[in-house]
């Protein structure tokens, strides 16, 4: 499990998450899940009438994530393909692991999926705990404000922007964290995450501007 990776895209509304996910499943050649389809109706519900999620909220919707990650990576560990998460054909020396998108504004969000505060010595056993990696899509807000009233068929209202930049706690002084501008090519941000990864975390450091 140590030799697997689980890579939270993160981010506020409209940095474009899954477009990355999307890319990195590919490059990667991992899984990649939006964590919105992981949400339980309850919150789907309340964001769809622009109403902002509690941590009461997100608690049990972090906590499915996790779960799911582990579930998927102890699946491809042992070749078990009976979990719905479609992967990417990839070799057998390639590490296993997955890649979600969800949105982990807070440090304490990030420790859930981090699995900091669930236990999962009963799931993994002797295979180790599951390292996470989170790829942040920064950007200012009024390229985000740009990129939200452009959305169609979005649940989360341009108008909570401002919300959730608010409760955003910037990762960059966190372990395994690699920072990436919005303003950046999908190309540019996946290259540098691919090669974040594989320098095991060496220069994690955020650049303002890409070539």
């Amino acid at each position: 499990m140590s030799d697997a990776v689980f890579l939270v895209v993160m981010g506020v509304c409209g940095t474009g998450k899954s477009t990355l996910g999307a890319a990195l499943s590919k490059a990667l050649c991992l899984p990649f899940i939006d964590g919105d389809d992981l949400h339980p109706q309850s919150n789907v519900d309340k964001m769809s009438r622009g109403e902002p999620l509690t941590d009461a909220d997100r608690q049990p919707w972090l906590e499915i994530i996790r779960k799911t990650a582990v579930s998927s990576v102890l699946s491809q560990l042992e070749d078990d393909h009976g979990l719905d998460v479609p992967s990417p054909a990839r070799d057998e020396n390639q590490k296993p692991g997955i890649i979600i998108a969800c949105s982990a504004l807070k440090e304490s969000y990030r420790s859930v999926l981090r699995g900091e505060t669930l236990s999962e010595a009963e799931v993994l056993n002797h295979l180790g705990k599951l390292p996470t990696w989170f790829a942040y899509m920064k950007g200012s807000r009024e390229v985000l404000t740009d990129r939200m009233m452009k959305r169609q068929g979005h649940f989360m209202k341009a108008a909570m922007l401002d919300s959730q930049l608010k409760t955003l706690e910037s990762p960059e002084n966190e372990e395994g964290v690699v920072t990436v501008s919005i303003e950046w090519s999908t190309e540019d941000q996946v290259r540098e995450v691919v090669r974040v990864l594989e320098d095991g975390g060496e220069g994690q450091q955020y650049v303002e501007s890409k070539h």
